[in-house]
């Protein structure tokens, strides 16, 4: 079960409320996450799940309800370009340019964060398994390529916070155990991890955050 926000944690989700045009999607969610630790968010289709993701990352406005980060509200630090650097959201589609290479991608998205990052784009591509392909337009990709791409921009720096909406969808099982991989050392390093999966991930330790039935 979520516990009660604690001034130790990571992050903290207090009375958190999604809505989505006129329905209410899920309510009076609470729930932290400290060092090394995940929380699952769970819950049938249509309960809200990409919603609370989405507000996580301040890509939405909650209903009701704040989150806490390092104990500050994030809505009074979203605009700060320290928060941004310690948030990386990787949706269900991976916003990536198909016009562009997996390389130009990264290129991109450092860029924007405006940040040097911990390992070179072309070592993160490395590391997910497209070190083959630097030159090939992402349109050119399968499936469980570009997936590959998205998770790469995870390795780009040190953020704190790893939001992951569907983090194995059209991998197959080399690429599920290359997230597992990934949020393992995330969380070895101190990092929080917030996710949502229909597949089984073995992501130690796992707190569920359940939406309702409604």
């Amino acid at each position: 079960m979520p516990r009660p926000p604690s001034e130790a944690s990571l992050l903290g989700i207090e009375e958190l409320a999604g809505r989505r045009g006129d329905r209410l999607l899920f309510s009076g969610l609470s729930a932290t996450a400290g060092p090394g630790e995940a929380l699952r968010v769970s819950g049938p289709n249509g309960s809200g799940k990409t919603t609370a993701l989405r507000i996580l990352c301040g890509l939405l406005t909650p209903e009701a309800g704040r989150i806490r980060w390092r104990g500050r509200v994030v809505s009074e630090s979203a605009n700060d370009p320290g928060w941004r650097r310690e948030l990386a959201f990787v949706g269900h589609r991976e916003a990536i340019k198909d016009t562009l290479t997996p390389l130009e991608n990264l290129r991109f998205a450092r860029a924007l964060r405006g940040a040097e990052g911990r390992i070179r784009p072309e070592e993160a591509l490395e590391r997910v398994g497209l070190g083959g392909e630097l030159g090939t337009l992402v349109r050119e990709l399968s499936a469980g390529q570009r997936r590959r791409g998205a998770l790469a921009r995870l390795l780009l720096d040190g953020s704190g916070l790893w939001v992951l909406d569907e983090p194995a969808a059209a991998l197959d099982r080399d690429g599920a155990a290359l997230v597992e991989s990934l949020c393992a050392e995330h969380a070895a390093g101190g990092g929080a991890v917030v996710f949502t999966s229909h597949q089984p991930l073995d992501l130690a330790p796992v707190r569920e955050i359940p939406l309702g039935h409604g």
